[in-house]
């Protein structure tokens, strides 16, 4: 999960570990090596783009992040790159810069208001190049994924030093309209005692999101509830978006 806890820096180094390479990023790989020019909006430690330079992309790739310390980790690994400290909504778009925008690992649904999520969207647009393409994904809310989020189940990662590190989840409360509040726990050697982050996650359905695509001059061409691009249905895990402009 992508949230605010990895604006730390011993936190940012565990991403990766936490969350390894799976279907989801083979998925945005194949719609990066596609694009001669892609813009990762929330590109944390830049493992999509390092992926697509390895597999030899030539064109322009470029990393946008409001996490200084999950920069560090990006620009530690991939020179080739342009990283870039920030979000959509403090950065001023030239327009038609990109064949592809993306924002992976969930990055949709951490912008929690509608006029943050209007004006991110319009970034999009404007970003976008006339025939370009803008694909994310976000947890099907129909699936109720949060009701999983439970201390029980614990997450193993391994930190750069080789030290287990034990995560797990909790809901806080019950789901506000389609918001989600849950907090998310570190403990391992890295830290005298357990890290706790605290994090709200909003869970649009099909239609909200259609809707907000649509007042932002997006258009949805592709949706998809699974990485293997299976048919999106009410217990689909994902909704996987394919938009172009209007």
């Amino acid at each position: 999960m992508v949230d605010h806890s990895y604006a730390d820096l011993s936190l940012a180094a565990l991403y990766d570990s936490l969350n390894p390479w799976g279907p989801g990023d083979d998925f945005y790989l194949d719609r990066v090596m596609s694009a001669s020019s892609v813009l990762d909006v929330g590109c944390g430690t830049g493992r999509l783009l390092r992926g697509a330079r390895a597999e030899g992309h030539e064109g322009r790739l470029m990393g946008l992040e409001p996490a200084a310390a999950m920069l560090v980790q990006a620009r530690r690994a991939e020179p080739g790159v342009e990283w870039v400290l920030g979000d959509l909504r403090a950065r001023r778009w030239d327009g038609h810069d990109f064949e592809l925008v993306v924002m992976t690992g969930h990055a949709f649904q951490e912008l929690l208001g509608d006029d943050d999520l209007r004006a991110a969207l319009t970034a999009v647009r404007t970003a976008l190049s006339p025939t370009g393409r803008f694909v994310f994904e976000t947890r099907n809310p129909t699936a109720r994924p949060w009701e999983t989020w439970t201390p029980d189940r614990v997450h193993l990662a391994t930190d750069p030093d080789g030290r287990q590190v034990r995560v797990w989840h909790e809901v806080d409360g019950s789901p506000a309209g389609d918001r989600v509040t849950f907090t998310e726990t570190y403990e391992g050697a890295p830290w005298p005692q357990p890290r706790v982050c605290r994090s709200t996650l909003r869970f649009l359905g099909q239609g909200a999101l259609s809707a907000f695509l649509a007042d932002a001059g997006l258009a949805v061409v592709e949706q998809y509830g699974d990485w293997a691009r299976g048919p999106l249905s009410a217990g689909s895990p994902e909704i996987i978006t394919v938009a172009r402009r209007a």
